[in-house]
């Protein structure tokens, strides 16, 4: 189904990141996944002046890796040492994504699981609960990171979300969409503070994005065919 004009039904996922708990008999802890010590750093704002009455959220030390390609600003989360392999260490949350590796891997198309790439032969993988897509839905955002072949069934598994019957969406185009993220504001009584929490993304372009800070990437899914996971390790057996 390809329709890029509809407007986007729902967001394949909570806002809060995701909804991962601890097989029985352990598996692997998602790269994206958020480790305990890793949390939000402390931060000084500051409003800089981009045009008659229209201003930027901005960091006091801003760094170019605090923005996106998109110019959007990003939250600072702080980063646990990582192991041999170059893998982050800590006790996984396993409700919560770190917004940097969630970032880098829904920017890349990196599998969730393990980073490598995440097309397959037939298109990319996202997976998605039972009640995700709408009767007539056309287009689906989402914020989670897509998932290679070879790690759809653990992340079916790893993820309540999903209800045990995961729908996968084998995706054509996933364009970047916008963020998920909290708009802040000025006062003269309480200085630079939130102002709003969407409880939707902002697509890029958005005007509130000058002054948000993001937390999660989005993709809008707009052309896919839905699978479940056997029909789709079935269809990837049969590829060329």
């Amino acid at each position: 189904m390809t329709n890029s004009s509809l407007p986007a039904t729902n967001i394949t996922s909570t806002e809060k990141g995701t909804h991962v708990s601890t097989p029985p008999g352990g598996g692997p802890v998602p790269f994206v996944i958020q480790r305990r010590g890793e949390e939000a750093a402390p931060a000084d704002f500051l409003f800089t002046r981009s045009g008659p009455g229209r201003y930027r959220l901005r960091y006091l030390d801003e760094d170019p890796r605090d923005r996106d390609l998109h110019g959007v600003l990003w939250g600072r989360c702080s980063l646990n040492p990582v192991d041999d392999d170059g893998w982050p260490t800590g006790e996984p949350e396993w409700k919560m994504m770190h917004p940097f590796r969630q970032r880098i891997t829904m920017q890349s198309l990196r599998c969730q699981v393990c980073t490598e790439p995440a097309r397959t032969r037939l298109g990319t993988v996202f997976l998605a609960g039972p009640h995700d897509l709408g009767p007539g839905a056309d287009t689906v955002l989402t914020n989670q990171p897509p998932v290679c072949a070879r790690h759809v069934k653990a992340a079916a598994r790893l993820c309540p979300h999903l209800a045990g019957r995961p729908r996968v969406f084998l995706a054509r185009s996933a364009p970047l969409y916008g963020v998920v993220g909290v708009i802040y504001g000025y006062s003269p009584e309480h200085g630079i503070h939130v102002v709003a929490q969407p409880e939707m993304a902002l697509p890029y372009g958005h005007p509130n994005l000058a002054t948000c800070l993001a937390s999660q990437l989005v993709r809008r899914i707009s052309s896919f065919t839905v699978l479940t996971v056997d029909e789709l390790m079935r269809d990837l057996d049969a590829a060329p």
